[in-house]
C-alpha cells in the first residue's frame, strides 16, 4: 500500500490553481470579443430601412445647432446676410453627410430649406412688443436670426426631409430651435 504524503496534496492543490488561472486568462480574450462582437439590446435592428425619417431628425438636430452656435458672436445685426451664409456654409457640410449616410442601405435623404415655414414660425414665435427681451426676427431661405444685444443669432432653422426607400417616399416639413 502506498502512503500519501501531505506534498501530493500540496501538489494537487497547486495543480489546481494552475489549471483555474489557464482557464480564466483563456477566458479574458473571449470575452472581450463577445463584449466588441456582441449584441445590445437597445439597438433597434429591423430589415427594413427606416423610412419616418426619425433617425434623420437626430442627425439635423445635432447638425443645426453645431452649426448655429459655430458663428455666434462674429456677426453684428447689420451683418445678419453675412451670418445666413456662414451658417449655411457649415450646415451644409453636415447635410451632404446626412444625404449620403445610409445611401447604401438604400436610404436616400434630399434635405432643402424651407423658407414658407420659417416666416410662419417667425410669425408665431417671435417675441414683438415694447416688453421683448430681444431685436426682431428675419428669415433668410429658411434661416431665422434675431436680434440680441447687436449680435446676430440663429434661432431657428426650417427644412423639408424627403426620405425615399424602396418602399415609397415620404416627406417631413420642420422648424428646428436653436
Amino acid at each position: 500500500m502506498s502512503r500519501r504524503t501531505s506534498t501530493d496534496g500540496r501538489e494537487r492543490a497547486q495543480l489546481v490553481l494552475v489549471t483555474a488561472a489557464v482557464i480564466a486568462v483563456a477566458l479574458v480574450p473571449m470575452a472581450l470579443s463577445y463584449h466588441q462582437l456582441g449584441y445590445h439590446d437597445d439597438v433597434a435592428a429591423s430589415a427594413e430601412p427606416v423610412a419616418n425619417g426619425e433617425d434623420v431628425e437626430r442627425a439635423l438636430d445635432r447638425a443645426v445647432q453645431a452649426s448655429a452656435t459655430r458663428h455666434d458672436g462674429e456677426y453684428t445685426w447689420d451683418e445678419r446676410a453675412a451670418a445666413v451664409d456662414a451658417f449655411e456654409e457649415t450646415f451644409a457640410g453636415y447635410v451632404d453627410e446626412i444625404e449620403s449616410a445610409r445611401v447604401e442601405r438604400g436610404v436616400v435623404y434630399r434635405i432643402t430649406a424651407n423658407e414658407t415655414a420659417a416666416q410662419r414660425w417667425v410669425e408665431a414665435n417671435c417675441p414683438r412688443g415694447p416688453n421683448r427681451e430681444f431685436g426682431p426676427c428675419e428669415s433668410f431661405g429658411g434661416v431665422v436670426v434675431q436680434e440680441r444685444a447687436g449680435e446676430t443669432v440663429v434661432v431657428a432653422v426650417s427644412t423639408d426631409v424627403r426620405v425615399t426607400t424602396d418602399w415609397g417616399e415620404r416627406w417631413v416639413t420642420r422648424v428646428w430651435r436653436v
